[in-house]
């Protein structure tokens, strides 16, 4: 299942495709001189991810714990509903997904909160991971109502990473109950910041190709975690919607464009390759963001395809 992140612009074109069973990427090179054609999103008579959801957070290789934060807040924010946020807020960008629920007639019950946090900061699987042993690390979360991230730092090299994309969403087998096995999501997103930045964190960046704007300042001052932040954001809403690879998508099944990858590279009205769109910009700092989140959180989020219009919906 693919799901935008960040090789999120290398131009609006890019939204990548994993070889694994269902995996998301966040950004993939696809360029196109064709004309805009419009999205015709299916939905593919699967099961969306509802309930009670605990995201857990595995940490691998070395984050401080400020890094640490601007994560676990994003994840916190997703759910907030505390009137102190100032919006718009990451709640009322998460509220998007919603709009899947409804045209699939399934009940919306999705309650997204942070769970464990889980650290190897010693490297337990080296400096360089293949899939299969991202999926290792994913397992060790919780395998039962539960979305299992995975976070490499940014001097973990990860099969696929940079050539490729920049993240992934997929799943894989849990516990056995009564006989049956039972599934769990789990999602990977690496710290580009030392190896890709041009391609997994713009537009915080400047990218490797296509127009050289001057890149953004980033809201949360560390280009890797808000370039994280924005690949996760990506993943988690391709996650929900399509987690086993028969949910919302559109265009083939090994490589799909999801509810954020269908809109790489925008995240403000006006959006257009090598320009992120119209944001706001936090007075004090110079930075660009277009959501609010707890703890006094600033975050850019990704544009979110809105199945009901057809169209790529913005928080600016």
């Amino acid at each position: 299942m693919a799901s935008l992140a960040t090789f999120n612009f290398v131009m609006f074109l890019i939204v990548l495709a994993s070889s694994l069973h269902f995996t998301a990427d966040a950004r993939r090179l696809v360029e196109s001189d064709q004309p805009d054609q419009p999205l015709l999103f299916q939905y593919h008579n699967g099961p969306l991810l509802s309930g009670k959801i605990s995201v857990n957070l595995i940490w691998y290789g070395k984050f401080k714990p400020s890094q640490r934060a601007v994560v676990s807040d994003f994840v916190t924010s997703v759910a907030s509903s505390k009137p102190t946020i100032a919006q718009p807020s990451v709640a009322t960008w998460w509220k998007a997904t919603e709009k899947y629920y409804q045209l699939s007639k399934k009940p919306y019950s999705l309650a997204i909160t942070l769970g464990s946090q889980i650290l190897d900061e010693n490297y337990s699987l080296g400096k360089s991971l293949t899939n299969q042993q991202i999926m290792e690390l994913a397992s060790k979360g919780g395998q039962k109502n539960a979305i299992n991230v995975v976070l490499t730092s940014a001097d973990v090299a990860v099969e696929g990473f940079c050539s490729s994309r920049c993240g992934t969403h997929g799943s894989g087998l849990g516990g056995s109950s009564k006989g049956h096995n039972s599934k769990f999501a789990y999602i990977w997103v690496g710290n580009s910041e030392t190896q890709c930045p041009g391609q997994c964190a713009w537009p915080f960046h400047q990218p490797i190709y296509g127009p050289q704007n001057p890149p953004l300042v980033a809201p949360n001052n560390d280009v890797g975690l808000d370039g994280m932040v924005i690949n996760l954001a990506s993943l988690l809403a391709g996650t929900v919607t399509n987690p086993f690879g028969n949910g919302y998508y559109q265009g083939p099944k090994e490589a799909p464009l999801e509810a954020a990858s269908a809109c790489p590279g925008i995240y403000g009205k006006g959006a257009y390759p090598g320009y992120a769109g119209d944001l706001p910009v936090d007075a004090t700092t110079g930075a660009n963001y277009n959501a609010h989140g707890v703890n006094g959180r600033k975050y850019l989020l990704p544009a979110l395809f809105d199945p009901s219009t057809s169209t790529c919906s913005t928080l600016a």
